[in-house]
This record gives structure tokens, sequence and C-alpha cells, in this order.
């Protein structure tokens, strides 16, 4: 692959006005809950360009653009993305996501689709950096011709989609939504699931290892993780999952858990996973027998050719206290119970995701009285059926109950409804198939949207996403085409034309 090291060159793409927005965008700071130097980049626009800006106590912003001259009596149309972004990075990276400048590389595809910009070893934040950028070219370019507009745009839609939650009716004043947080360029979205996280906690106790026995780290990596909602059909592995099977795949009585660690966010596959055990006499030579299997069987099953399990000696001196021998094998039942991956599939919708759940994150640390161990297990549900949702949810509440944790669930959020009749719809179908000479695919996602809280929130949404091609959200993988971009920003024009005229 052809890498460009710098992001000087970028601000010379075509169009030239989206990719300078999504540059200094890049350069903005913006983790989920942390959003206030983006916040401050939206102000400084919008002084620059003489836009009206408000904001709302959950950090909302509208930036209202008037109308080309001669449309200003057109209904208003919201723009609308989020202005946080998923913070994921290599083990062997050096970034703070709450300072760093994303490092951003122009590289050639090398299955030969064209350019791509990506990250060097982080999330790039093209979701949805790309989509408020291309918000923002739409609303100060003379050359586009569009109706009032709106740009929304929110806050913290990968952590808990507060901001969504956050909007009332008088926030903003437009009814029809053109979400730009969709990546697949040759389709419109007019519905999404719904989800909801799920907690499992337990409080350990825990002892000083005895005398003698062996000590070894258990790491899993190499993994492609990947966007839990639109990657979970791909059947990628989980690192967490893997884990815990090489540690049941031992062949060792006695297995005890000092500490064990996996996955970094709820909406993101897992890519990493790591645990200090200990046990008697062979629990080295036990462990690397699991791990070559299961490493072996990780590449037959999901296509991670990177996958590594690795097993390696760990000093005593490492440890300072361990599960017992049956907490540990309770816990690691647990995260082996707890379902994962896609759990059915749409009746009515060839090929869609109707509900999956994400085995997410597993923490584990010394408790705040001291004597004990924490852990704790996130989870991710997802569906597009609200009894299916609720299904799943029990299920894992279940399995959190009989293994003696505690369980909490939180964040419901609901899916979005398709709505075939939409007005907007058939603007947005009719522009795609006069633009490009074919019908566009217009369909649902597995990944949760904006678009179903907006509406539940606001009341008499009209709705449509899409957006360009990105591959690899939520992982260091992610990438944006080049093509792609300019092919949607090219619709973008195209439909803001068509709106203001009616």
């Amino acid at each position: 692959m052809t890498i460009e090291p710098t992001a000087a060159k970028l601000e010379t793409l075509e169009p030239a006005a989206v990719w300078q927005f999504f540059t200094a965008i890049a350069a903005t700071p913006r983790p989920s809950k942390r959003e206030d130097k983006m916040r401050d980049h939206l102000r400084s626009v919008a002084r620059k360009y003489d836009l009206k800006i408000h904001e709302d106590e959950a950090g909302n912003i509208v930036i209202e653009a008037p109308a080309t001259p001669g449309y200003e009596g057109v209904p208003v149309t919201v723009l609308q993305g989020h202005i946080d972004m998923v913070c994921e990075k290599n083990s062997d990276v050096d970034h703070d996501f709450d300072d760093d400048p994303i490092a951003m590389q122009l590289a050639d595809d090398p299955k030969g689709g064209g350019l791509v910009v990506r990250a060097a070893g982080t999330t790039l934040g093209a979701d949805n950096g790309i989509g408020i950028a291309m918000a923002l070219a739409a609303a100060v370019d003379p050359q586009v011709i569009h109706g009032p507009l709106e740009l929304l745009c929110t806050t913290d839609e990968e952590v808990g989609m507060t901001g969504a939650k956050a909007l009332t009716p008088e926030f903003f004043n437009g009814r029809r939504l053109l979400n730009l947080d969709s990546e697949e360029d040759d389709r419109l979205y007019i519905g999404c699931a719904g989800g909801c996280d799920t907690n499992l906690a337990w409080d350990f106790a825990a002892a000083a290892p005895g005398v003698g026995g062996e000590f070894a780290r258990v790491t899993v990596s190499g993994l492609r993780g990947g966007h839990s909602g639109g990657d979970i059909h791909e059947n990628r592995g989980n690192a967490i999952k893997l884990l815990v099977r090489t540690l049941q795949c031992v062949g060792v009585d006695g297995l005890q858990i000092a500490s064990i660690n996996g996955g970094s966010l709820r909406n993101a596959i897992p890519r990493e996973a790591v645990a200090l055990v200990s046990g008697p006499a062979d629990l080295v030579a036990g462990l690397r027998l699991a791990s070559e299997k299961i490493q072996a069987d990780a590449k037959g099953e999901s296509n991670e050719p990177n996958v590594n399990v690795k097993v390696a000696d760990a000093e005593p001196a490492e440890v300072s206290a361990l599960l017992s021998a049956d907490d540990s094998r309770r816990l690691l039942s647990a995260l082996a119970a707890l379902p994962h991956g896609v759990l059915g599939m749409h009746p009515e919708v060839p090929g869609l995701v109707e509900t999956s759940n994400n085995v997410a994150k597993v923490t584990s640390a010394a408790s705040e009285s001291g004597g004990g161990m924490q852990v704790k297990v996130e989870t991710l549900s997802r569906s597009s059926s609200h009894s299916l949702l609720h299904v799943t949810l029990d299920q894992i509440v279940a399995v959190g109950r009989l293994a003696g944790a505690t369980v909490e669930t939180a964040n419901e959020y609901p899916g979005w409804e398709p709505n075939l009749d939409s007005p907007i719809l058939a603007t947005c179908r009719r522009v795609y198939e006069e633009l490009f000479g074919e019908a566009p695919d217009v369909t649902a996602i597995h990944a949760g949207l904006e678009c179903g809280i907006i509406g539940k929130q606001v009341g008499g949404m009209d709705t449509v996403s899409f957006g360009p091609r990105i591959e690899g959200a939520h992982s260091p993988d992610e990438q944006v085409w080049v093509a792609s971009v300019q092919k949607s920003w090219k619709y973008l024009v195209a439909v803001l034309a068509e709106l203001a005229r009616g």
C-alpha cells in the first residue's frame, strides 16, 4: 500500500471545501462526552461565515444558513450529524484522543478501489466527521443552491445518544431531515435498529497467592474489531470470547484469575483482551496447547488471519490477589454463556440483521473497600423488534443473575420505523436515479442512527440517511473512499437543489 504520510495533500482533494472542513475537524479532539473543543471549532466556523448559531444544555448545536437568494420561502432542510467520534487505537500507538489531532494518511486501497483516507493506527473519525464536513460545506459554498438550512450537530452519539435524546421541538424549525451518518454510497437508509446497554458487575473476594504454582499472561490480539452494528454480520472474532475459550480449554483444574480485561467501547467489537492467571503445575504448558487450538479455530471460523493468542510466563510478583478457583470458573462460565453476534435475521428484509448482541468490554480492578476484586462486563444489544430486543436483554440478565452478578440495563433507544411513502424519500430516490442512471438500494440498517430518537423527541420528521463509503468504522482500520466522498457530495448538492425548487 502506498501511503502519503501527511494530511497536507488532503486539502487539495475535491470537493475542496469538504476536505478542508474535514481536515480541520480531524485536528480537533472530540471524544464522546468531551466535545468542548469541537463545539469551540463550530462556533469559530459560524463566526467566520456570519452564521447564526445556538446551543442547548446537552451541548447540541444548530447552525442556521440562509437560503440561496430566490429560495427563501421553501421549507427548512435539516442536515444532521454527530460531532463525537469513537476513540480506538492499536495498543502500540501513542495517541491521546483528548489532546492529539488525528494523523491522517492518503493511501491506495490495497483491493484496487482507488484512494482512501485513513489514520495512523487510530480511528479516523470519518464517522461522522465527514458528514459534518459535508453539511458545513453545503452551508457556505455559494455554488450550492438550497433553501434555508439548519445544521443539527448532536453530541455523544457513539456512547449514549444523549444529545439526540435531549432534543426538543423548539430547538430547530425544520421537519425534513437529511442524516449524513451512513456508510454506503449506493444506499438510502429509511430505518434502523433500536438498542440497549446491559452492565454486569461482581464484587468477588480475593486472596493472596499461595506458595508454588505457575503464573501466566494470556493475550488475544490482531483481530479486526469493527462496528458492533455495521460489522456484526461478518462474524468477526471477539477477543473476550476467544480469551475465555482459551482459559476454559486449558485442561487444568484449579485455574485462578488475577485480572481479566478486554475491549474498550460498547459499540466496538473487542479486538484485544488479556488475562493474568495462576494455577498448578503444567498450567503454562496447558495454556499454550489451548492457545494454539483456539488461534487455529479462530482463523477458520471468523476470517481472522492476524489473530494471535499468546501465552507468556508471568512473575509471582505481578500478582497481588487471586479469585478462588470456583469464582474464576463462575466468571468464565458467565462470559462464555453471554450471547454475542447475530441472534436473528429480519424476516422481511433479506440480508438485514434483526437482532444482535455485542459482548463489548470486561474490566477487573481491586475492590474499593480492599481485599476483593470488582469485575464489570458491558454489552450492547440491538434489534429492529422491540420485543426481541427485550428477549435478548432478559437472556443477558438471566445469565448474570445465575452467575451472581448485579445486573442493570440502561440507555435504551428506539428504532427508526421505515416510511416508504416519505416525500423526502421520493425526492432522494428520483434525484439518485437521474444523477447516476440506476435506482438506489432503499433499505434499513442494523446499526443505530439518531433518526428514530430525533423523530420521537421532535415529532413530524421526514427523514432519509445517506453518506460516503466508510469501512472499518469504530476500529483503527477505518477508512473513507475519496471518490465516494465526491459522489456523495455531488448527490447532496443535487438533492438540496431539488428540494429548493420544490
